[in-house]
C-alpha cells in the first residue's frame, strides 16, 4: 500500500451518493463507494477541512455492488449508481429525502418509499456535450466532474439510442468538412455544444447546434447531409453563444432546417417542444409522476387550479380535464409562446396562459384558487411566493421537487398553515443521485 493511502470502511453517503468514511477525526468522500465496503483508498485533494479520494483496491464488497454496466462510469461521474442495485438507489433516494426533511427542514412526517422506474436505461430525452480537438481527433463527450476535461463516449446507457447515433455522424461531419470545434482557451473554432431532444412517442428529433459565430462554412451541406442521413431528424436549429461563460445556450436562435420544434405526448395529450423548452427528460417516468400528483389532488369539476412555474403548460394542459379552470403561468417567454400552441393542439378551452413571474403574478392577483400546482426549479420556489400562497390559502398544495434540500427549506414556511399529508418520492433520474418528490399539503382547519 502506498504511503498517504489509507483502509476506511463507507457508514453512510453524502445528498450526491458518495461514500463517507470517517478516520482518524477526518471525513473522507470517495466516489463509488457503498455502504458497509472497506477499501483502500487513495487522497487526491483536500478542500476546506475533508478530503476526496478514490478506491484503488475493494477490501470487501457489498452485495448490492454490481459490475457497471456503462464502461466510463467511473470517470464520467454522470451516473452515481452503475456500480449498484437498482433497489440500493431507490433506498438512498427515500432515505435522501427523509434527511433533507429531518436535517433542514426539521420536519419529521412519514416518507413513502420511491416510486421505481421500469425503464432505467437509454431513457433520456435530452442531452447536451461539449465538442473540443484532441490532437488530430474530434471529440465530444461529458465533463468529468468539476473540470473541462472531456470525456468521449459513443454510447452512453442513459440517453435516447437515436442520439447517441446523430453525435457520431455530426462528428464524422465536422471532420469531413473541416468544421473546426471551439477552443475555450483561444475562443477560436465554431462549435461548441450539441443538444438533440429527442421524442418518445414519435420519431421526432430536434438537433441545436450551438456555436461560437452566426454562421460557418459549410453549414449548408452540413445541415443537408446530416437530415439525409437520419431523416427523423424533424428540425435543426443554430444558437449563437459568442460569450466567454459556462451558459451553454445563447439568446439568437436561427431555424435551419424544419418547423422549430419536435412534438410528444404525455398520458393522452401532444405537446410542442422547442430548443429552450422545459420538458421532463424521462417521458415514462413523468406519466406516473403527474397520474399520482393528480390522485394525490383529487381534483373535481369545481375546482379552479394554478399552474405555477409551468413551462409549457404540460401540467396545467393535462389537469384541465379534471378542474373547472386552470390559470398556467410561466416567466419564459417561449414556453409560454409553445403553451399557447400545445393550447391549441389538444382544443383545450378552460385553460389561461399567462407569461409573468409567478410569485408577482400570485402576489398581485385577486384571484382565488381551490388547488395550486407548484413545480419551481432545482432552487425551489421563494419566500415571497410561499407568502402570497399562505395569503391565497388554496384548500390543496401540491409541491412538486426535484430538489429535497430547497422542498425541506420551502415546507417550512407552509407548516403552520397547511398539513403535510403526503410526501412520495418518485425516481425520474436512474442511476443518478436526484429524485423528484410530490408533497401534498392541505390547508388546517381553524381550531374551535
Amino acid at each position: 500500500m502506498k504511503k498517504n493511502n489509507i483502509i476506511g470502511t463507507c457508514v453512510d453517503l453524502t445528498s450526491e451518493g458518495l461514500g463517507v468514511i470517517k478516520l482518524y477525526n477526518q471525513t473522507i468522500f470517495v466516489n463509488a463507494l457503498l455502504i458497509g465496503e472497506s477499501a483502500e483508498i487513495e487522497i487526491l485533494y483536500r478542500n476546506k477541512g475533508v478530503a476526496y479520494g478514490k478506491i484503488v483496491k475493494l477490501i470487501n464488497k457489498s452485495s448490492d455492488r454490481v459490475n457497471p454496466s456503462c464502461q466510463i462510469s467511473s470517470s464520467c461521474g454522470g451516473c452515481t449508481f452503475q456500480n449498484a442495485t437498482y433497489d440500493y438507489e431507490l433506498r438512498f433516494k427515500t432515505n435522501k429525502v427523509k434527511d433533507a426533511l429531518n436535517r433542514i427542514g426539521h420536519i419529521d412526517v412519514k416518507v413513502n418509499d420511491c416510486l421505481k422506474a421500469d425503464k432505467i436505461t437509454y431513457y433520456r430525452n435530452k442531452i447536451q456535450v461539449p465538442f473540443a480537438r484532441d490532437g488530430k481527433k474530434i471529440i465530444y463527450g461529458f465533463y468529468k466532474s468539476n473540470t473541462h476535461r472531456i470525456i468521449p463516449f459513443n454510447d452512453c446507457n442513459i440517453q435516447d439510442q437515436r442520439a447517441s447515433k446523430i453525435l457520431s455522424t455530426i462528428k464524422d461531419l465536422m471532420e469531413s468538412m473541416h468544421i473546426e470545434p471551439y477552443n475555450e482557451d483561444n475562443r477560436s473554432g465554431v462549435i461548441r455544444h450539441i443538444l438533440i431532444r429527442t421524442s418518445y412517442h414519435y420519431d421526432e428529433v430536434m438537433v441545436v447546434i450551438i456555436s461560437n459565430q452566426d454562421t460557418f462554412p459549410s453549414r449548408n451541406n452540413f445541415v443537408t447531409q446530416l437530415v439525409k442521413m437520419h431523416p427523423n431528424i424533424k428540425t435543426v436549429i443554430q444558437n449563437t453563444n459568442p460569450r466567454d461563460t459556462n451558459v451553454i445556450l445563447g439568446e439568437k436562435e436561427k431555424i435551419l432546417y424544419g418547423r422549430g420544434y419536435i412534438k410528444d405526448k404525455i398520458l393522452d395529450l401532444d405537446f410542442y417542444i422547442s430548443s429552450k423548452s422545459f420538458f421532463q427528460v424521462h417521458p415514462l417516468q413523468v406519466e406516473l409522476l403527474y397520474s399520482k400528483a393528480f390522485e394525490l389532488a383529487k381534483l373535481n369539476k369545481d375546482d379552479v387550479l394554478l399552474d405555477a412555474y409551468a413551462g409549457v403548460g404540460t401540467i396545467g394542459a393535462i389537469a384541465s380535464k379534471y378542474v373547472k379552470h386552470v390559470v398556467s403561468v410561466e416567466v419564459v417567454k417561449e414556453a409560454v409562446d409553445d403553451m399557447k400552441e400545445n393550447i391549441k393542439l389538444n382544443n383545450i378551452t378552460n385553460m389561461t396562459p399567462i407569461c409573468e413571474d409567478c410569485t408577482k403574478y400570485l402576489f398581485e392577483t385577486n384571484n382565488k384558487f381551490d388547488v395550486v400546482i407548484l413545480d419551481p426549479p432545482r432552487k425551489g420556489s421563494t419566500e415571497t411566493f410561499l407568502k402570497s400562497l399562505l395569503k391565497n390559502r388554496p384548500n390543496k398544495i401540491i409541491y412538486i421537487s426535484c430538489d429535497p434540500a430547497t422542498l425541506a427549506r420551502d415546507l417550512t414556511y407552509l407548516i403552520n398553515d397547511y398539513n403535510i399529508d403526503v410526501i412520495q418520492p418518485l425516481d425520474m433520474f436512474p442511476r443518478s443521485f436526484h429524485v423528484e418528490t410530490i408533497v401534498l399539503l392541505s390547508l388546517k382547519q381553524p381550531k374551535k
